[in-house]
């Protein structure tokens, strides 16, 4: 119990500590949908809802705007020094934003009504659903819900919403994060929490995700 304890103050101080450090300017929204309308679209959609003959490009609509900020701006090459987060397709889409298009398509995004997803297998709920609320003691794997909300809504800046998202993206991603391909995360959070995870779970923690409303 006292380990629980334990893990469970430490990945809840870990969330709220980067949490609170948010960027403080704001995009505006319908500038961001001219961004979205000539770059964005082919991938994400104007709605950003996606596409679902290719699920493994996330749905963008109601993403957390700060997230979807630092997310574009990790995907830039800064001063001739490699992007934080490695994604050739992303850097080309990245690269001629400005500043303010970055923060305008960002809460264009944010303010979209986001179409759920759906699981790829039903069956899958449950266990994903365990891993969701409390987490795996025995491996230290934390409750997902700790920092991305128990409905899957994210914190921000640093936590995105997961909630209807598509299962291939979540999947690919958690993938990613443990095979160190994605390297973006706060204090390599989430390459040390998908280190623990094999794959049915990381299938079955995705399916629960897209399920969640």
């Amino acid at each position: 119990m006292v380990q629980k304890m334990l893990l469970a103050m430490m990945i809840a101080t870990g969330c709220a500590a980067h949490a609170s450090d948010q960027p403080t300017a704001k995009g505006d929204p319908m500038k961001g949908k001219l961004v979205a309308e000539k770059i964005c679209v082919a991938c994400h959609m104007v709605d950003g809802n996606g596409i679902a003959a290719t699920p493994t490009q996330p749905k963008l609509a109601g993403q957390i705007e700060d997230y979807l900020l630092k997310q574009l701006n990790n995907f830039k090459s800064i001063d001739g020094k490699p992007a934080v987060r490695n994604n050739p397709i992303m850097a080309g889409m990245a690269a001629p934003l400005t500043e303010g298009d970055v923060r305008d398509v960002s809460a264009w995004y944010s303010t979209q009504k986001q179409v759920p997803a759906s699981p790829k297998d039903m069956n899958q709920i449950a266990a994903g659903q365990r891993i969701w609320r409390q987490g795996d003691l025995k491996k230290g794997i934390p409750a997902c819900a700790g920092c991305h909300g128990p409905a899957g809504a994210g914190v921000p800046a640093q936590y995105p919403r997961l909630a209807g998202q598509f299962p291939e993206y979540l999947e690919a991603q958690l993938k990613a994060f443990r095979q160190g391909e994605r390297a973006n995360d706060p204090e390599r959070m989430m390459q040390t929490i998908a280190a623990k995870m094999n794959d049915a779970e990381i299938r079955a923690v995705a399916d629960y995700a897209a399920a969640l409303r």
